[in-house]
């Protein structure tokens, strides 16, 4: 019996592997890359048309003291906030709600690759996300409603990030240096989506009303289910759950993993906190960045007040073109030079993404020393700055992690990736309280710091450890 699963856990990881070597249909990568970015895309549009309005219905609206009465179990959650980070104001309270849903947005595809890789399968595992996901969203139209809205969310993204992801990786053979540039597609398709999301479910949102912005993420979902399950087809395939339970029963009996592995697992945890720096900036954009921006930024353009909102498809403009300038470059350098490590690509974006926030202290120095509202136009340097850093942080890190993941550990070590996500937003949540208390160059003066030093240490890690993260062998084609 185990002879047979093996077998049969071999014959299909040669088929997938000899698929991905010849199907180049979606610009030179598998068919499947495109179904997935696609469905990625829609998925993209409702969690980022949700996060566009959150922070600005909680701190405008929700926890406004005439109205945070109506929220069932608020009173529970404020105390446990308020127990470990003391009083809160409206504001900061908000911060507080944002970053904890972020981070455990991140959190969770953990759970999500365990349920996947242990029992359901990834397609069910994310058909199943995809319906939690669209029930959370259309429950956002309740007012009373709002803390199983996040929790049906969470549970959703926790069922489906991870374990689509894997399945990117899943296309490609394990030397296929198509794999880095495949994520980079796979979060262009992010991209486009956090350009539409802002611009639909923000002017929905303040413009109608904020039920009508949660409503229309929550389309975008049901959509993103529908085009995930009409590209299954060109997926990786999936083992029977019998032979996956015998191939894995085989695994630990035969295959136990090896030292490196081992250490390779060990290494890619240990480097979560330089990870978490690594994106603060970035991330503060959706948190501190849109209530600065209400305080200090002169929204007005040619008589139109510029919806808070719209920031974040500014934002997602400038990203697109970051990551299509990102893909651009590396093909232009891998035809000449050879093409650096994951590692060392993060750690040179680490130094450019920190120039962001260093850029926002000019402004901030201005208003200080009692200059009047600043242009919109330092929402573009921002942005424009921090894109071209983060376009070779997130989507690198996933290549990296999706290619260093053990044989049947891919869903898992997708998912402990994105604990840098959680533990980096629930900071975020934190750093953005400092608002009320901190002067603005101080504040974005920090976030400049401290994604400097995730870059040191990532070099770190290159020269102390680059060796035991390098692909153990060359790929069969250029």
């Amino acid at each position: 019996m185990s002879l047979t699963s093996a077998n049969l856990n071999a014959a299909t990881d040669a088929t997938t592997d000899a698929r991905a070597r010849h199907d180049r249909a979606f610009l030179g990568h598998p068919a499947g890359l495109g179904w997935l970015s696609f469905c990625e895309l829609w998925e993209r549009f409702s969690y980022y048309g949700m996060q566009a309005l959150l922070v600005l219905y909680l701190s405008n609206y929700l926890f406004m003291p005439e109205n945070i009465g109506q929220v069932a179990g608020m009173d529970a959650l404020r105390r446990g906030i308020e127990n470990v980070t003391g009083p809160r104001s409206t504001q900061q309270l908000a911060s507080a709600v944002f970053g904890l849903y972020v981070g455990l947005v991140y959190l969770l595809p953990i759970f999500g690759g365990l349920v996947a890789d242990r029992w359901l399968g990834r397609t069910r595992t994310v058909v199943i996300g995809a319906l939690l996901m669209a029930i959370g969203h259309f429950l956002m139209a309740f007012e009373a409603a709002l803390l199983p809205a996040l929790g049906c969310l969470l549970l959703g993204v926790g069922c489906f990030k991870g374990n689509i992801a894997a399945q990117v990786g899943d296309l490609y053979a394990p030397g296929d240096k198509r794999r880095a540039s495949a994520f980079q597609i796979f979060m262009l398709a992010v991209q486009v989506a956090v350009i539409a999301a802002p611009i639909v479910c923000g002017t929905l949102g303040e413009k109608v009303g904020w039920h009508w912005g949660f409503g229309s993420a929550g389309v975008g979902m049901v959509i993103g289910l529908f085009v995930y399950l009409a590209g299954r087809r060109w997926l990786p395939p999936e083992s029977t759950r019998s032979a996956a339970r015998g191939s894995a029963k085989a695994a630990a009996v035969k295959q136990p993993l090896g030292r490196r592995a081992v250490l390779q697992v060990v290494l890619l945890v240990a480097i979560l906190p330089l990870l978490m720096l690594s994106i603060v900036g970035n991330q503060q954009y959706n948190n501190g960045f849109p209530l600065w921006s209400q305080q200090h930024m002169d929204m007005v353009v040619a008589g139109f007040e510029v919806p808070v909102t719209w920031l974040q498809a500014v934002d997602a403009l400038t990203s697109t073109g970051a990551m299509l300038a990102s893909l651009a470059f590396w093909r232009w350098w891998a035809t000449r030079r050879r093409e650096p490590d994951e590692i060392t690509k993060m750690a040179l974006a680490c130094f450019v993404a920190a120039c962001a926030p260093a850029l926002l202290m000019i402004p901030a120095l201005a208003i200080e020393g009692g200059g009047a509202r600043i242009s919109i136009l330092w929402s573009f340097a921002y942005s424009l700055v921090n894109n071209i850093g983060f376009a070779n942080i997130m989507p690198v890190g996933l290549a990296l992690y999706s290619r260093a993941a053990p044989r049947g550990l891919q869903g898992v070590m997708i998912g402990i990736y994105y604990l840098h996500l959680f533990f980096g937003n629930s900071f975020v949540g934190w750093l953005a309280g400092l608002l009320e208390v901190m002067q603005g160059s101080r504040f974005w003066g920090l976030h400049a710091l401290l994604v400097a030093a995730a870059g040191v240490g990532l070099l770190a890690v290159k020269l102390v450890f680059g060796r035991l993260l390098a692909p153990e062998e060359a790929p069969a084609e250029a």
